[in-house]
């Protein structure tokens, strides 16, 4: 590939960031034909208009809030498996609860038809999609809008996911390290979650390979509220080390 120049060369960064959820240094240079120099440049310039944050060999995708709609059609392919590995958790009976993720869709898109079973949820997306099937009965969680997740959080909120009981909360978030748990970008997305986890006999997170070791603002679940974690990753794969003594792993 001929080697391209200023804006035009931070484009194509962004777009291999689309397309492989990283940037990685060498690869990226070697495809657009410029020094690794240049490319650890131009990754600093995109981290100061806070687009990327590096790591070592490369950069990710700053985490920020992102709406339910932009959310969607992201990393489909992984929520699908995730959610696929996920399905035999979900009762025929009883009650769970999900959050305002788009990765809990997948799962609720899934969902065979049930004998009578409850789905609570802060989200008004996947509150619809839980009407949508046979023999469930589906709880909105109310509250604030929050705009930027259009996720339902706020005291209210907070007290109504408390007013259930779930035999299982699954749910995603922004991120996840070894040391802090899962995160959130939204101080009142982390609250009513941790709400819901407390509520909750088990608590299974949904959470694709791009979330690893990576960290938001607002500290939502310890490891120790965390019953299992379900990626699309094969449990055996090096990637999930830095949990494998945190948490139980499919």
């Amino acid at each position: 590939m001929a080697a391209v120049i200023g804006a035009e060369r931070r484009e194509l960064l962004l777009a291999r960031l689309d397309e492989h959820g990283i940037i990685r240094l060498e690869e990226s240079a070697a495809a657009l034909g410029v020094s690794t120099m240049t490319v650890r440049r131009d990754l600093e310039a995109l981290e100061h208009e806070g687009v990327v944050t590096r790591v070592r060999g490369g950069a990710v995708a700053t985490v920020k809030a992102r709406s339910f709609t932009e959310r969607q059609g992201v990393d489909d392919a992984a929520k699908t498996v995730i959610a696929q590995k996920a399905l035999d958790l979900v009762p025929a009976t009883g009650s769970i609860a999900v959050d305002a993720s788009s990765t809990s869709q997948h799962l609720l898109a899934q969902l065979r038809p049930a004998t009578e079973l409850v789905i609570a949820t802060n989200s008004a997306h996947n509150h619809a999609r839980a009407r949508t099937v046979r023999g469930v009965r589906a709880v909105l969680i109310g509250g604030e809008l929050e705009p930027r997740t259009e996720s339902f959080v706020g005291p209210i909120a907070c007290a109504a996911a408390g007013m259930l009981t779930y035999d299982r909360f699954f749910t995603s978030a922004s991120a996840v390290d070894a040391e802090h748990g899962t995160t959130e970008t939204i101080i009142e997305e982390a609250q009513v979650k941790r709400e819901l986890v407390r509520a909750a006999r088990e608590t299974v997170l949904l959470l694709d390979s791009s979330k690893l070791s990576r960290r938001a603002m607002a500290v939502a679940i310890p490891w120790s509220g965390i019953s299992l974690l379900v990626t699309e990753l094969d449990p055996a794969d090096a990637r999930l080390d830095p949990l494998r003594d945190l948490v139980e792993l499919r």
